[in-house]
């Protein structure tokens, strides 16, 4: 079975629901629940490493999958990044860093596996629908990334924005991001 196939075949559902924003989503936990028999039956293995990476006066945690075959070759690897927040009421701050660690790993895993998640909205309140389509943006680990990349390549954010053509950073449409990573990372190799 390819990745393809594993991708096609996979259906992680929203079995969480947020009261106070009243709406479903999936966990982490959701997305391995459904991809571990996959895996088993194809022979596949997945590896998920976490790097914390401070920049600026943030810490970050990098999530990195990998996809093994039975011979222990990486087949396809995704990487997705969350920011810490300073504090969440209530939670220790092991606890939060368990909490992006969590987050950096389900987007890395939505990469991956190409799960839908413009229906997930675990950070957003679903709760008015409107009828007029909207083009789909960049969603926080995408955002978190080119934040990153911005940072490392000392560049402005607002003349970046100009030059993709966004009011705002986390604006830029879906379909952009792959130019827009390129542009930084050209950026990055010419320091």
């Amino acid at each position: 079975m390819s990745l393809q196939q594993v991708q096609m075949k996979l259906k992680a559902n929203k079995s969480q629901y947020n009261s106070f924003g009243k709406y479903t989503y999936r966990s982490l936990e959701d997305v391995m629940e459904a991809l571990k028999p996959l895996l088993a039956e194809h022979g596949y293995s997945l590896v998920i490493t976490d790097d914390i990476i401070f920049t600026g006066d943030r810490y970050y945690i990098k999530a990195v999958a990998s996809l093994m075959d039975k011979d222990g070759k990486c087949i396809a690897d995704a990487t997705a990044f969350a920011r810490e927040p300073q504090t969440i009421k209530g939670m220790s701050e092991s606890q939060i860093t368990g909490a992006a660690s969590s987050y950096a790993r389900k987007y890395c895993l939505n990469g991956l596996f190409l799960i839908d998640d413009t229906k997930d909205a675990d950070s957003h309140d679903n709760s008015k629908q409107t009828a007029k389509p909207t083009t789909q943006t960049i969603n926080d680990s995408q955002l978190a990334n080119l934040e990153i990349l911005i940072e490392q390549t000392n560049t402005d954010t607002k003349q970046f924005c100009k030059y993709v053509k966004v009011k705002e950073l986390h604006h830029l449409p879906a379909a952009d991001y792959n130019a827009a990573i390129k542009a930084l990372e050209g950026k990055k190799g010419k320091m």
